[in-house]
C-alpha cells in the first residue's frame, strides 16, 4: 500500500494566529481533509496527515519520508507561497499531485500568466498593471475597466468597485488595492460576456475537461464579478449550470488550451469570460482548486459530470500516477 501524506492549510489554524477572513479565504476546513483522507483511503492508499509547510518542514528533517505527497497547500505569504511545498518536496525528491513550483507561481501572478498566455495564442483580455495609483492616468485600455489585485485566489479584492467607468474610478480603487493587499493591481479590459468555469484532469495533451459550468449571478449577487462575497456566500446569489452549447464549448477548448499554455497538471479549474461578440477569453487558472465536499467548484463539476467525490479524487490521483509509472505499478485498485 502506497503511503501518502497529505499537506494543507487549516483555516482554523491561521484564525486561531489572528489572520482574518479574507485573509484565510484559501484554506481549509476539517470537512475538506476528512473527506480527502477517507476518499485516498478507500482508494487503497495509507494516509497521514502532515499539514502546513512548516509541519512539513519538520517531520522531513525528523526523517519522515512518504511514496508521495496529495498537497492542497496555499501558503501565506509572497508571489511563491503556493511553491513552498513543491519546492520543498523537490529538495527531498518526493513526488506530489498537482503542478509543480514554476507552475503554481506563474499562475498566481496573473500578469506573467497572461504575457505567457499571449504568447502561445490564447485569448486572454488585454491588461496593464500599476504599482501606484498615479500610474492609472498612463493607462491606455479603453473603459469600462475591471481592477483586481495582481496575486489572489478565492475571488479576494473582487466585488462592486472591480468594474470602473472612469480615471477618477480606477485611481480610487487602485489605491484602495494596494493598501489592502501590499501587491500591484492588474487592470484589464471589461469582459460583459458569459461567465464559465472549466474543470480540468490531466496535463499536455492527454488533459480533458471533465465538464464546463456556468456561473449565474441572481438578482441578490454582489455586483461585478464572481467575487470573494458571491464565492463565501453563494447561495442565494449564485446558481451553476452545466452547458454545452457552441460558446461553451469553445469556452473549453480557451480552457484546455490555456491550462496546457501554463503546464498545469493533474487537475485544477479554469476560469472563462466571454467578450461582447460572445468570444471567450482565458480569465485565470487555479492548478490547487478548492476540494471541498460540499461545495467547492471543481466538485460541483465532477458531480454535474455523475461523478462521486471518490471518483474526482481517484481520477486526480490516476493522471499524477500516469506520470509517475514506477509508483503506478506498486499500486494495488480497491474497488469500488
Amino acid at each position: 500500500m502506497l503511503r501518502v501524506g497529505l499537506t494543507y492549510d487549516l483555516r482554523q489554524d491561521y484564525l486561531d494566529m489572528g489572520f482574518g477572513e479574507e485573509e484565510t479565504a484559501e484554506f481549509d476546513s476539517p470537512r475538506t481533509i476528512e473527506g480527502l483522507e477517507a476518499a485516498l483511503f478507500g482508494l487503497g492508499f495509507a494516509v497521514e496527515r502532515v499539514g502546513h509547510v512548516k509541519k512539513l518542514a519538520e517531520k522531513l528533517v525528523g526523517g519522515a519520508r512518504w511514496d508521495f505527497v496529495f498537497n492542497i497547500c496555499e501558503g501565506v505569504s509572497g508571489l511563491g507561497r503556493e511553491a513552498q511545498v513543491p519546492c520543498l518536496l523537490d529538495a527531498y525528491d518526493i513526488p506530489y499531485v498537482f503542478s509543480d513550483p514554476l507552475t503554481t507561481t506563474l499562475t498566481l501572478d496573473k500578469a506573467m500568466a497572461k504575457k505567457v498566455l499571449m504568447h502561445d495564442g490564447v485569448p486572454t483580455a488585454g491588461f496593464e498593471l500599476l504599482t501606484d495609483a498615479a500610474q492609472a492616468k498612463g493607462v491606455k485600455l479603453p473603459f469600462p475597466l475591471f481592477a483586481k489585485p495582481v496575486a489572489e485566489g478565492s475571488g479576494k479584492g473582487v466585488g462592486p468597485a472591480s468594474k470602473v467607468a472612469d480615471l477618477a474610478e480606477l485611481e480610487a480603487v487602485t489605491a484602495d488595492l494596494i493598501r489592502q493587499f501590499r501587491q500591484p493591481v492588474i487592470v484589464e479590459t471589461y469582459l460583459p460576456g458569459r461567465e464559465f468555469t472549466v474543470g480540468i484532469i490531466g496535463e499536455g495533451k492527454s488533459a480533458r475537461a471533465i465538464g464546463i459550468m456556468e456561473v449565474i449571478f441572481d438578482s441578490a449577487a454582489t455586483a461585478n464579478g464572481y467575487g470573494y462575497d458571491n464565492k463565501q456566500h453563494w447561495e442565494g446569489k449564485i446558481g451553476y449550470e452545466l452547458v454545452g452549447d457552441p460558446e461553451a464549448l469553445a469556452a473549453g477548448e480557451v480552457a484546455l488550451a490555456g491550462w496546457r499554455s501554463l503546464r498545469c497538471r493533474d487537475g485544477g479549474r479554469a476560469d472563462v469570460k466571454s467578450d461582447a461578440n460572445g468570444n471567450p477569453h482565458f480569465i485565470e487558472v487555479n492548478p490547487l482548486a478548492g476540494l471541498h465536499p460540499d461545495y467547492s467548484d471543481l466538485v460541483f463539476l465532477s458531480n454535474f459530470a455523475g461523478w462521486r467525490y471518490r471518483d474526482l479524487i481517484e481520477a486526480i490521483t490516476d493522471a499524477f500516477l500516469l506520470r509517475n509509472p514506477a509508483l503506478a505499478a506498486r499500486h494495488v485498485k480497491v474497488a469500488a
